[in-house]
């Protein structure tokens, strides 16, 4: 597997696009790096633009796009609502996958130092990848923004981390830094008022407002939310306030409780929350635990599909507020997604259909297997979902809503399994398609061809364990379940069957050391299918 960091430069144009699309032609010019999103905001000034890659390339990337601002943008000339101290006025390192926190700082502070060297711009390294405590704090390396460099520059205390301490009028400073998932998320208000938007943003910061007390001794009040900045702003293009926050950990505070929060201290202040923007991609899962909120808060079951999850939480966020919000531009998943790549459960049922009938020997009868388990999971769940509905059931949406929630994990599981199976049969081939002229040639193609005959027996093995999962779920549909959908039950119980027996035909035919383990599930799987459907026919 890759190491991929994320990196989310900020730079200090959201006007010119010209001059954007300069900069992030030096991104996309980089091999091994994906440009993910490019956010302008007018107001600001200021756009937000997000790459993914292996770390070597990025480095690189946000060099070229960190020289190519330094050349294209005059910090002399600039304004706008967002503080800023430079062209490239952040570059943060993010993680993604198979690369730990102390890695990505070295990195960062790998492009900080080659920005400061190559282009003599002072960079200041910030988050994880500052040198000193108070310089983990972007609010304190920026502090004065631009404007204040000057003299900043001629104290000891603000020298460069990396870079000389001499003041580039034209690049302005940068700062360079390794963080944790950041959410960039603005809050809309039905007010233009710029001091009442900071009063709700001051309330919920953690970091709170400072006041006097009785005494005159200044006292610092703490806001209701964790990991979370915040500042109020007017902005002219949408003609409204905002609360403008950065999310620093949303493990900790996700983004439907910082919504929620604004809501209400914005209640309290006679303001009303219209809805809400996200600057730059968000996790799928941020989305899908907001989704999910919501539905929980309404007594609803949360074992519906993912796109349905996602439609729940860009409504009662109100993300489509402003303008339209594309869960496929802006979730990081969705976009690093390969929608070129040709996939079954992609396909309509007749393609389907007609794909297993034509000559090729994939997909057979693994994938088909999967895509029962898929049917009789997806069954369960609907009579679950139904039930959780069901007028006069009101106190038991909950037990259903969790039968639901399992039943769409596993569905999900089968899906993805349906083209695992194929992608593992198509290994195989290619395995023997190997040259093996040399010694070497041959030992490679062996060891290949060992390894995806070994995965070509664990995925069957997997469709077995997943939907014989399933199985409980029909059984307590049938037992327990809306009654008039007693039969779906049965009926889903029967594809689950039919999924664990197909692949345990896939599994005896290559199987050697698992056949003991799949007798073990086939047998527990017809016995509980049997008494599914013996409890079908009593109630019909």
């Amino acid at each position: 597997m890759k190491k991929l960091i994320e990196c989310v430069p900020n730079f200090s144009e959201g006007v010119n696009m010209g001059i954007i699309k300069q900069i992030t032609d030096q991104i996309e010019a980089v091999e091994g790096v994906t440009l993910l999103d490019v956010d302008p905001g007018k107001a600001t000034n200021r756009t937000v633009v997000t790459f993914v890659g292996t770390p070597d390339e990025v480095v690189e990337a946000a060099f070229r796009a960190i020289k190519k601002a330094s050349e294209l943008i005059d910090m002399s000339k600039h304004k706008g609502e967002h503080p800023r101290m430079g062209a490239t006025d952040v570059c943060p390192f993010v993680p993604v996958s198979n690369i730990t926190m102390e890695e990505t700082v070295i990195y960062a502070r790998k492009l900080a130092e080659r920005v400061g060297n190559e282009l003599h711009i002072p960079v200041y390294c910030y988050e994880n990848a500052a040198f000193s405590k108070e310089r983990r704090n972007l609010a304190y390396c920026r502090s004065g923004e631009y404007e204040a460099l000057p003299d900043k520059l001629q104290k000891p205390e603000w020298k460069p981390d990396f870079g000389p301490a001499i003041f580039n009028a034209k690049a302005g400073a940068t700062a360079v830094g390794a963080r944790d998932f950041l959410v960039a998320y603005n809050v809309n208000l039905n007010t233009t008022s710029t001091r009442r938007a900071n009063a709700i943003a001051f309330d919920v910061r953690e970091k709170g407002r400072t006041v006097k007390d009785e005494k005159g001794n200044t006292v610092t009040i703490p806001g209701t939310l964790k990991s979370v900045k915040a500042i109020g702003w007017f902005i002219e293009e949408y003609g409204i306030a905002q609360i403008s926050m950065n999310l620093t950990n949303i493990s900790i505070t996700p983004v439907h409780i910082a919504f929620d929060e604004v809501c209400k201290k914005a209640a309290e202040r006679g303001i009303r929350v219209t809805g809400s923007e996200l600057v730059g991609l968000i996790p799928l899962k941020a989305m899908l635990d907001a989704g999910k909120y919501f539905l929980l808060k309404q007594q609803r079951s949360v074992g519906i599909s993912e796109k349905e999850i996602i439609k729940i939480a860009v409504k009662s966020l109100g993300l489509d507020d402003l303008k339209p919000f594309n869960p496929e531009e802006k979730i990081i998943e969705y976009v690093l997604a390969d929608k070129k790549k040709k996939r079954l459960v992609g396909m309509n049922l007749v393609a389907f259909a007609d794909e297993t009938a034509s000559e090729s020997p994939a997909p057979g009868g693994g994938s088909i297997s999967a895509y029962a388990g898929v049917l009789g999971a997806s069954l369960a769940t609907m009579v679950a979902n139904l039930s959780s509905h069901k007028r006069g059931w009101d106190e038991r949406w909950k037990e259903f809503s969790d039968w639901a929630e399992k039943g769409q994990k596993l569905k999900d599981e089968l899906l993805y399994l349906v083209d695992e199976d194929t992608n593992a049969f198509n290994k195989i081939m290619d395995a023997f398609g190997l040259p093996k002229a040399t010694d070497e040639e041959k030992a490679a193609r062996s060891a290949a061809i060992k390894e995806a005959s070994k995965y070509a027996i664990e995925i069957p093995f997997r469709v077995m364990q997943k939907a014989a999962e399933a199985m409980p779920i029909a059984k307590a549909m049938a037992e327990t379940g809306n009654p008039n959908s007693v039969s779906d039950a049965g009926v889903g119980a029967l594809c689950i069957r039919t999924a664990v027996y197909g692949a345990y035909l896939n599994v005896k035919i290559n199987a050697a050391g698992l056949d003991d383990k799949a007798d073990e599930i086939l047998n527990r799987t017809m016995e509980a299918e049997k008494e599914v459907i013996d409890i079908v026919k009593s109630k019909m």
